[in-house]
C-alpha cells in the first residue's frame, strides 16, 4: 500500500472511530510506528486530523478531552523546564492562584518549602500537592468536580472567584493561539479558568509549545489577557514574535 492510500485509511478509521493509535495502526497496515507517526503528521498538516499523545483525532472534534493521565505523560520534559521557570514568577509573600492542569500541578510540586505564600486553586490534585507545605497557606475551591481532570466548576466555584483579589494566577489551556486566544474543550471548565483570569492583577500561562495553533470549544480568555506567557524552546521564534506583538512577553524554557 502506497502512503497516500494508506493515509486515506487511517483518515476513514479516525473518523469512523473517534480516534486512532500509532501501535494499532502500525499493527494494521504490518508497518513501524514511525511510518505512521509520519503519516499522522501528513495528515494533521493538510488539517485532517489533531495529533494527540500516542495517536490521532479527526480535526472536527474540538471537544476531545485526554484524560489526567494521559495528560501528565505527554511533553513530560518541557512542562518540567516550564514548572522550573515559573518558580521565578512567584510574588514573595503573596497571593496566587493556581489553575488546574497538569504544568501548574509540577510548579506546585515545586514550590521551595522556604516560601510563604496564600494559594488559592480549585484543582483537587494541587491542594494535595500543597496542603503539607510549611509555609502556604492553602484554600481549595468547592464546587462540582469534573473527574476528568480533578477541578471544581459551577457555581460554588465562580462565586469563590468572584469574592477574591490575587496577585497572581498561573493559568493553563489545551489550546493557545494569537487568533483565538486560550481555549479548553469544557465550557464548566471554561467559565472557572475565566473567573480565575479576572481575580488577578497578572496573569501567567503555562503552556508546552505543542498546544500553540490548538483550537477547541470553549474560550475563556485572549492572548491579550495574558501578561506572560512561559512556554518551551519548541515555539517558533516567529511565532513567539507574533504573540509578543500583542502585549505578550514569551519565555521560551
Amino acid at each position: 500500500m502506497y502512503a497516500p492510500e494508506r493515509q486515506q485509511a487511517i483518515l476513514r478509521l479516525a473518523r469512523e472511530g473517534g480516534r486512532v493509535d500509532v501501535l494499532s495502526l502500525a499493527e494494521e497496515f504490518q508497518v513501524t510506528a514511525e511510518t505512521i507517526r509520519r503519516d499522522l503528521k501528513a495528515l494533521d498538516r493538510a488539517g485532517l486530523v489533531r495529533r494527540v499523545h500516542g495517536g490521532a483525532i479527526p480535526s472536527g472534534r474540538l471537544d476531545f478531552e485526554p484524560d489526567l493521565t494521559e495528560r501528565e505523560s505527554t511533553a513530560a520534559d518541557e512542562k518540567d523546564r516550564i514548572a522550573k521557570a515559573a518558580l521565578a514568577e512567584l510574588p514573595v509573600d503573596g497571593t496566587v492562584i493556581l489553575d488546574a492542569g497538569t504544568t501548574v500541578a509540577r510548579m506546585a510540586a515545586a514550590i521551595p518549602l522556604e516560601s510563604s505564600l496564600t494559594v488559592v486553586t480549585h484543582s483537587l490534585p494541587i491542594a494535595a500537592r500543597l496542603a503539607d507545605h510549611p509555609g502556604i497557606q492553602l484554600h481549595l475551591i468547592g464546587g462540582r468536580v469534573r473527574h476528568r481532570t480533578r477541578a471544581a466548576v459551577d457555581a460554588w466555584a465562580l462565586r469563590a472567584y468572584g469574592e477574591i483579589r490575587a496577585d497572581v494566577a498561573f493559568v493553563a489551556a489545551n489550546g493557545f493561539s494569537a487568533e483565538h486566544g486560550l481555549t479548553t474543550p469544557d465550557l464548566a471548565e471554561s467559565a472557572v479558568k475565566r473567573a480565575a483570569v479576572a481575580a488577578a492583577r497578572r496573569v501567567v500561562l503555562l503552556a508546552d509549545s505543542a498546544k500553540y495553533g490548538q483550537e477547541h470549544f470553549a474560550r475563556f480568555a485572549g492572548l491579550d489577557d495574558v501578561d506572560l506567557l512561559i512556554t518551551d524552546s519548541g515555539l517558533s521564534p516567529d511565532d513567539a514574535a507574533a504573540v509578543e506583538r500583542g502585549g505578550t512577553e514569551v519565555v521560551r524554557a
